[in-house]
Order: structure tokens, then C-alpha cells, then sequence
């Protein structure tokens, strides 16, 4: 009972340091020591934070975090990113709301090179917001479709989330690579066709743009190949297994590289800034990493994740209830908590949960992706939605979360839809790790 006491004080201790703005590695680890040290004494505390610590940084998959954030930080320093947007805009900007369905598919594409949901919002908000301005796109419709479409950076192979959930519940990244492709084309056409919807109840939203001649459109197809090329190899790689996951980062950062460095869009000044900014970005995530592996084992010393294991599987709910409550706990932290804070608290607390009520764990991380999407979105942190007002303060916060209402709203029709069919995430993995064993 003393045990359970002290895991429920750490928990809300936790909360109450995330609140007050302190780092969340720092919080965790801070309250995983303390609490170890209470309940088993000191030399277990410094036992577990050398043993934990050494073990989590000799990983040799975890290598894959800084290759890919290295990938997302060369990406940003190009012209790939509007390459993309300009062949996605010949293609189909001639359309109603041509403008916003050219930005999702650069999201998508670019989201393949970066990994990063916040990465993907910003660069692709640089390059898009200016265009659908001066085409008069409504700014509900312009900005929405920029926060929502950068979301898709977490679902869409690489993702740093699906890394770290590899970690936590010690997955395959390779799988789990595999599981977010179908599930991340299924979103970004769930988006599409949000933004169809909108610009055929209000055609004024979302203007037809210039027809682009046929010869324009052939430049811009060309001008997109490096980047079409580097996600082929890489990610082509990985889905046909010639790549390892950490192969097919260090190929896909070596290539960026190269044709910055060949087309003279970056200078070896430029590989020092973005190798500093990947070190810097790669230890924050090693951070929390260790510090949910210092706080973990406080929360099974505290009995605390088998009790509410033991609550929710002998509660005599059916397992979808169970699952539908444990998603609706994602929605209301997303509201308030950063997406890498909720899996690093949540996971050691409900995976066991969802694995003993038979649920498939590959499947459960590409739902959990789409909930931490959905946390992007929502008001008060929406970390998208303040990305986008950086870019284009004048344009209120509250209408860009009014725009986000119909794109939350395909989230949860997403989601849904993944429930009823997991095979769309799961169908993929397993074809490809069993064409490998044959």
C-alpha cells in the first residue's frame, strides 16, 4: 500500500514539474531517482541509473535518431521541400482547392525525408502560405491544412515517435517503419478529401489556380527527382529489406548531403550547423529516453501499472471499451502534454494493458501515432498550430482551430477505420518480415 502511495505522489509530482515547465527528461529522471531511492534505498537508485543509462546508449538501433534527424535537418537547408510543392501544385493546383491538396502532398513527401511533425509544418508552411495568400485561399482553410498536413510527419516513415515507441516496448523499428506507410497514405487522402469536402460547401475557401503548361509541369517533375530519389532509396529500401533501419538513415543522410552539396545549395559550414543541431535535438531525445528508463522501473517497484493492469482487464469490459478509454486518456493529454512526455508516462502503464487483452502491439503503436497527431492539433499546446502562427501571426489562433475542427474530426474517422481493418497497418510488416525469412 506504502508502494502505491509512492508511485501516485511521483505521478502527480511528475505532472506538476511538466506543468511548471520543467524539461521533462529532468522530471523524470528526477522523480524515478528519488522514488527508487525511497522505496529500495540508494545504492539501487545509482545501481540502476549507470546500468540503465549504459545500456540504453550502447543500443545500436537508437543510432537511427540521429541519422534521420540529421536527413530532416539537411532537407530544410535545400530546395527539395519546394521541389516537391511545385511538382504536387503542376499536378493537381488547376483543381478547386488545388493549392491545399498540393500542400498535403508536400507534407507527405517531405514528412519521408524528415521524420519530424514540427519540421515538416514549418518548412512546408514557408513554402505554401505565401501561395495560397495571393491565390485568396481562406486563412482557416490555408493554415489548417498546413498543421494538419505537418502532422503527418510523425505517422509517415521515418518517425522519430515510432523509434521511441520501438524503445519503450521493445518493438521492431523496422516494423513499425513498415506499419505507418498504408496508415500514413490513408490520412493524408482522409485530409484530401476533408479539403474537398470544405471547398464544395464553400467554393470561395479554396480557388482553382493557374492551369500549369504542360512543358512548366515537366520542370517540375524533373526539379523533384532528388527528392523522389532519396525517398525511393531509403525508404524503398527499407519496405524490400536491402536497408536495416539505421542502414537506410545513414543512406538517406548521406544522399541529402551529396546533392546539396552537388547542386551547391549548402556548404560544408551548412553539414556543421546541421550536424550540431542533430547532436543537440538526438541528446534531448537520449535524455528522456533515459529518463523514463529511470522512471519506469519506479513505477513497477510502486505496483502502480499492475494494479490498473489488473483493474482494466478484470473489470469485465469488453477489450474495445478498455482500449476506446485508454485512446480517450491520449486525447485529453494531447491536450496538454508533449507527444514523446505522454509515451514515456502512458506506455509502461497501458501496454501491458493492451497486450493482455490480446491486442496486436505492432497495430497499437500506429493508433497511438494518430492520437499523438490529433495532440498536435488540439488547443491549449497544439504545437502545430503555433508553428503556423509564427509563420502568419496576423491570422488569429483561434480561427486556426477552428479550421482544424474538420481535419481532427478525418483523425478520428482515421483511427476508426484502422480499428475496423488493422490489417492496413499490420498487412505490410508482415508480408515483408516474412518474404525475409523465406
Amino acid at each position: 500500500m506504502i508502494d502505491t502511495l509512492a508511485g501516485l505522489a511521483g505521478v502527480i509530482i511528475l505532472l506538476a514539474l511538466i506543468m511548471l515547465r520543467i524539461p521533462v527528461a529532468i522530471a523524470m529522471f528526477v522523480v524515478g531517482f528519488v522514488g527508487i531511492t525511497l522505496l529500495s534505498g540508494l545504492p539501487v537508485a545509482m545501481g540502476l541509473l549507470a546500468s540503465e543509462s549504459f545500456t540504453l546508449a550502447s543500443k545500436f538501433e537508437l543510432v537511427v535518431i540521429p541519422l534521420f534527424i540529421l536527413m530532416g535537418n539537411l532537407a530544410t537547408r535545400t530546395s527539395i521541400s519546394r521541389s516537391l510543392y511545385a511538382a504536387a501544385y503542376a499536378a493537381v493546383g488547376r483543381l478547386r482547392g488545388g493549392l491545399a491538396h498540393a500542400t498535403l502532398i508536400g507534407c507527405g513527401a517531405f514528412s519521408a525525408l524528415s521524420g519530424s511533425s514540427i519540421a515538416s509544418a514549418l518548412t512546408m508552411g514557408k513554402v505554401a502560405l505565401g501561395e495560397m495568400e495571393r491565390y485568396r485561399y481562406s486563412p482557416r482553410l490555408s493554415t489548417a491544412t498546413v498543421a494538419a498536413g505537418g502532422t503527418l510527419g510523425i505517422l509517415i516513415p521515418p518517425s522519430t515517435g515510432f523509434v521511441i515507441y520501438a524503445i519503450l516496448t521493445e518493438q521492431s523499428i523496422g516494423r513499425l517503419f513498415l506499419a505507418g506507410f498504408l496508415p500514413g497514405l490513408l490520412l493524408l487522402a482522409l485530409f484530401m478529401a476533408t479539403v474537398a469536402i470544405i471547398c464544395w460547401l464553400r467554393p470561395e475557401a479554396g480557388p482553382a489556380g493557374e492551369a500549369v503548361p504542360c512543358d512548366a509541369t515537366l520542370r517540375a517533375m524533373l526539379a523533384a527527382l532528388p527528392g523522389v530519389a532519396i525517398i525511393a532509396v531509403t525508404i524503398g529500401g527499407l519496405y524490400t529489406g536491402l536497408f536495416s533501419p539505421v542502414e537506410s538513415a545513414a543512406v538517406g543522410a548521406g544522399l541529402m548531403a551529396v546533392i546539396g552539396l552537388a547542386r551547391r545549395e549548402i556548404k560544408l559550414r551548412d553539414l556543421w550547423d546541421a550536424g550540431m543541431d542533430s547532436a543537440l535535438t538526438s541528446a534531448t531525445v537520449m535524455l528522456i529516453l533515459i529518463g523514463a528508463h529511470l522512471f519506469n522501473p519506479f513505477m513497477a517497484l510502486s505496483h502502480i501499472p499492475q494494479a490498473i493492469g489488473g483493474f482494466l482487464t478484470g473489470s469485465g469490459l469488453s477489450p474495445w471499451l478498455v482500449m476506446g478509454l485508454i485512446l480517450l486518456c491520449y486525447v485529453v493529454l494531447g491536450m496538454f502534454m508533449d507527444g514523446f512526455a505522454m509515451l514515456v508516462l502512458t506506455l509502461p502503464i497501458f501496454f501491458p494493458v493492451i497486450t493482455a487483452l490480446g491486442f496486436d502491439p505492432i497495430w497499437f503503436g500506429v493508433i497511438v501515432m494518430v492520437v499523438l497527431e490529433m495532440g498536435l492539433l488540439s488547443p491549449p499546446v497544439g504545437m502545430n498550430v503555433f508553428i503556423v502562427h509564427s509563420i502568419v501571426p496576423k491570422v488569429p489562433q483561434i480561427e486556426i482551430y477552428r479550421g482544424i475542427v474538420p481535419f481532427w474530426l478525418a483523425m478520428v474517422v482515421g483511427v476508426v477505420i484502422l480499428s475496423i481493418f488493422p490489417a492496413i497497418a499490420t498487412a505490410l510488416p508482415d508480408y515483408v518480415m516474412g518474404a525475409s525469412l523465406r
